[in-house]
């Protein structure tokens, strides 16, 4: 299979957000069963429910504004550059507390979808 370029114009797009949003976006950039790569774009004021998966360990890299991560009741405030990595079994919720949108990347090994538990 030749490689194909892919940007969140030709990737599969779906909306996502916490229990009453659904006002964020994500683009599927490589998708297979050994991994997960996600851009995704959260609007201010935005959020996802707390929770955690049981296999996924996943890698958060901003790639514009400032992004919360809250792991295990910390909150980590990450700006353009910056990621952190998240294991299996830890509890996090991803906030955008700011007033411009965030981007970033979202790398799961394996892929979290599926894979996600409620906490």
């Amino acid at each position: 299979m030749s490689p194909k370029i892919i940007s969140a114009q030709s990737a599969e797009h779906y909306k996502w957000g916490g229990p009453e949003q659904s006002s964020c976006d994500g683009w599927h950039l490589v998708k297979s069963p050994g991994l997960s790569i996600i851009e995704e774009l959260m609007p201010p004021d935005t959020s996802e429910i707390r929770h955690y998966h049981a296999h996924a360990r996943q890698f958060f890299f901003v790639l514009e504004g400032e992004f919360t991560l809250e792991v295990k009741q910390h909150d980590y405030v990450l700006h353009p550059g910056e990621g952190i990595e998240v294991a299996p079994g830890e509890r996090h919720q991803a906030f955008n507390r700011s007033a411009t949108n965030v981007r970033i990347l979202v790398i799961s090994h394996p892929p979290g979808q599926g894979d996600r538990i409620k906490a």
